[in-house]
């Protein structure tokens, strides 16, 4: 099986991991919005590592400014599941005080 293959299929139990996590009704907003931000990212890099293969000749990888930029997504997405996260402990922490 090729890895496009693979990635392909990889975002079926992806979907189904966002559709019960929005489902629950449990998950801090923010944090959410992260795992939602992680298709962005997914579909940022995809044009990325074409562009790259095809202007380059190189993978997404060896092309440092596309690669920072995709990343930067990614980066984004797991700054807002960090944040979401935290905030949610400091509720539930401030509830237990009270």
């Amino acid at each position: 099986m090729s890895k496009e293959v693979l990635f392909s299929l990889s975002l079926f139990p992806y979907l189904g991991f966002l559709w019960f996590l929005t489902r629950s009704g449990k998950t801090p907003r923010l944090a959410l919005a992260g795992f939602y931000f992680t298709l962005v990212f997914v579909a940022v890099t995809i044009p990325a590592a074409i562009y790259a293969q095809t202007v380059y000749g190189q993978s997404l990888s060896n092309v440092d400014s596309l690669h920072g930029a995709s990343e930067a997504f990614l980066t984004l997405a797991n700054t807002f599941l960090v944040l979401g996260f935290r905030q949610a402990i400091i509720q539930h922490q401030s509830a237990q005080r009270k």
